[in-house]
């Protein structure tokens, strides 16, 4: 829980506020960046809700932010936006919520598939989110986009009977992972990449190895429109414009350009990151700001 004594002075007056566990995560700025801004070390309220709907993203950013550092000072509808989570983005895509400090606030998807349902990286193990991943079906593969987001997998794993799929570059991060994949390019998932997988999901579902942020990073593109990006590839609110982290970039920033040309050839028009912005742009657009992110990043 916030602690009002706690809050930063830049906070504006009113009902929401910001106190000094805050990381600087960007999960309330994604979530309600008509509210939250930040400082060069924290986020703070700069506009206290006018609406109902900023009153709701408000008190979503409240319950995902991964170090309860947002809090109010009187009564909020925690309780009922609660239900809201997970939150549909697109039909049969959703945003789990509650992100965890394990992963530093990264943000974590739920996939309903009707061969069954993907987990892309972990949100904390709550057992709201149990409950709701049960009456969606359950969960029966668990994608690690790399090292840094695997936050609470393994007790989803256990919960599910679920099978988590990392790449071998980063598997000691999730010891005991069902799949562990040594690829080198772009796979459908099918059972020419792992007997685990049901063959009719090729297709739907490619695994594209994007190393550079770590050795072994990956994203999951799902029905040629969704791409779930991890820490390789975000979208800038304030430039409008796709992005990658040279400052968090830990293994090579050479390999991560080559990554992001090589995936450039490929079609979608959402991207969900792990950390930074998600945004939808007609397919033409995603591509040539894809081309121009490639060059702008060999500067």
């Amino acid at each position: 829980m916030a602690n009002p004594k706690e809050r930063y002075s830049d906070n504006v007056e009113g009902q929401f506020f910001v106190d000094r566990t805050c990381i600087n995560c960007d999960t309330c700025r994604q979530l309600a960046p008509q509210i939250f801004r930040e400082t060069s070390d924290h986020s703070f309220v700069y506009n206290q809700p006018e609406t109902k709907d900023q009153e709701r993203a408000a008190t979503r950013a409240l319950l995902c932010c991964p170090t309860g550092s947002i809090g109010t000072l009187g009564p909020n509808q925690a309780k009922e936006t609660m239900n809201e989570l997970p939150l549909e983005l697109v039909e049969g895509v959703y945003y789990c919520g509650f992100n965890s400090p394990k992963s530093y606030g990264g943000n974590s998807y739920f996939i309903t598939h009707k061969d069954g349902n993907w987990l892309i990286d972990s949100p904390k193990f709550l057992p709201h989110l149990v409950k709701r991943f049960e009456q969606m079906g359950g969960i029966k593969y668990i994608f690690l986009s790399h090292r840094d987001d695997i936050a609470d997998a393994a007790k989803y794993a256990t919960a599910f009977n679920a099978k988590r799929i990392v790449h071998l570059d980063d598997a000691d991060s999730a010891p005991g992972s069902e799949i562990v994949l040594d690829i080198q390019s772009a796979q459908p998932v099918n059972s020419n990449l792992n007997s685990a997988f049901p063959s009719d999901l090729s297709g739907q579902l490619t695994i594209i190895p994007t190393p550079g942020h770590t050795k072994g990073h990956m994203v999951l593109l799902y029905k040629n429109q969704f791409l779930f990006t991890g820490d390789h590839l975000a979208f800038d609110r304030d430039t409008q414009q796709l992005e990658a982290f040279r400052d968090f970039c830990w293994y090579s920033w050479k390999e991560q350009i080559e990554s992001m040309a090589k995936l450039s050839h490929f079609t979608f028009s959402w991207i969900f990151p792990g950390h930074g912005q998600r945004v939808h742009l007609h397919e033409d657009e995603m591509h040539n700001q894809m081309i121009d992110l490639v060059a702008r990043m060999k500067i």
